[in-house]
């Protein structure tokens, strides 16, 4: 844990002063007595904001809506559906969007364009606006919804993904909470994800935007499921300023704080999405040190973690390193053969470009737990990358081989 940073017991992404959430069921998902399908989150003030989007060139009609709305920086409430990814569904998608906005901004006394829509689900499904219209009237908004609405934006995850901290600044409390969904159709550039960010530290939209620029990119454009991504992805901050702290300031030490919190909670999110990957039982962290530029450092990390060559060996816990080389060899990054060190869990598995001797079965043995780290050094540079990804199972294909029957 970073120093200064506190990480709150149950922290959601309503622990920020000033942010509540609510959520009921529509019928957008099949029924269960305890499914969510429908969530609002709401500030209490104006947020700065910033937005993330898929780089898929088939997007969510949801997603031209935000990036229309936040292109001034500015935001007060979110409305998310899961079941329907309202995408390939024609210009009525656009409308559908508009329409359900403009009901939540009524609901809860806002302008239209301050309120911002997310989508998850099935393409190619209209969204069925009166069931979600009927629905937003039911929504409560509460200081401790967010567990609800973290539980409202899933899919085929098997689990709610969520976290909070908070740090000092002026003698008061800054706190910064997240949540997410996502298990497949995960690659770089985002994938079949939402995350939600929120804090309650006063900060320009301008700062905010360069702030989360470098989490997200340092997190969720690094892991990888399956090598596909959505039409979906989205990423969106929110900071309202209701902790009464004065306001966080480029290249201040309150910036680095805050920095370091928004860093945390991005990492984790997207850590947990990899861990929660369909089919999924192990993490793999894939970190490239020595090369000579973050770009190939970033290349040669993500290359590896997205093989599914080194997804299927890690899943059968095979030490069969040379796929992992081989792997390396063909992204961008410059690489010398004779200057390469390889390891696996720490045990090392090449040097110099050289197999060493190791304990086979040592090594088959620690690749069996949950997690396993690779690491290469390039012994060329300076600069050095992570990426995470899973293994690759038979539940994968079966799960995928019947998702929409």
């Amino acid at each position: 844990m970073i120093s200064g940073l506190t990480k709150l017991d149950q922290g959601s992404i309503t622990s920020p002063s000033g942010f509540t959430a609510g959520s009921t069921f529509v019928g957008l998902k099949t029924y269960a007595e305890d499914k969510l399908d429908l969530g609002i989150l709401m500030s209490v003030s104006p947020c700065s904001v910033a937005g993330f989007y898929t780089l898929n060139q088939l997007k969510s009609h949801s997603v031209t809506l935000d990036q229309e709305r936040t292109i001034n920086g500015r935001a007060q409430a979110l409305i998310v559906n899961s079941g329907i990814a309202n995408a390939c569904v024609g210009h009525q998608g656009y409308i559908d969007a508009s329409h359900i906005t403009e009901k939540v901004s009524e609901h809860l006394g806002l302008d239209k364009d301050d309120v911002l829509i997310c989508s998850t689900g099935l393409i190619g499904v209209e969204l069925p606006v009166s069931l979600i219209k009927a629905g937003i009237d039911c929504i409560v908004q509460k200081e401790d919804g967010g567990h609800d609405l973290a539980r409202a934006i899933i899919t085929t995850d098997t689990r709610t993904k969520e976290i909070a901290f908070s740090f000092k600044h002026e003698e008061k409390t800054i706190t910064i909470g997240g949540v997410c969904k996502g298990s497949g159709m995960i690659h770089p550039n985002m994938a079949t994800m939402l995350a939600f960010i929120t804090t309650d530290a006063t900060i320009s939209p301008g700062l905010l935007k360069t702030m989360a620029n470098k989490s997200v990119d340092q997190s969720f454009n690094m892991i990888t499921i399956d090598g596909d991504s959505s039409t979906n992805d989205t990423v969106l901050v929110f900071a309202n300023g209701e902790s009464g702290c004065p306001e966080i300031l480029e290249e201040s030490p309150d910036q680095s704080l805050l920095q370091a919190a928004l860093d945390q909670v991005c990492t984790f999110l997207a850590k947990e999405i990899v861990r929660d990957g369909e089919g999924a039982n192990k993490i793999i962290e894939v970190k490239v040190e020595g090369a000579n530029s973050r770009e190939e450092a970033r290349s040669g990390a993500i290359t590896i973690a997205s093989s599914t060559l080194v997804k299927t060996a890690i899943h059968g816990n095979d030490p069969n390193w040379g796929r992992i080389v081989a792997a390396l060899g063909r992204s961008k990054c410059h690489i010398i053969e004779e200057k390469i060190a390889l390891y696996i869990n720490n045990i090392c598995i090449m040097e110099a470009g050289i197999p060493t001797p190791f304990p086979r079965d040592s090594v088959v043995a620690i690749m069996s737990g949950a997690e396993v780290a690779i690491r290469l050094n390039l012994n060329l540079g300076s600069e050095t990358a992570t990426a995470w990804g899973c293994n690759l199972s038979e539940e994968y294909v079966t799960f995928n081989s019947a998702y929409t029957t």
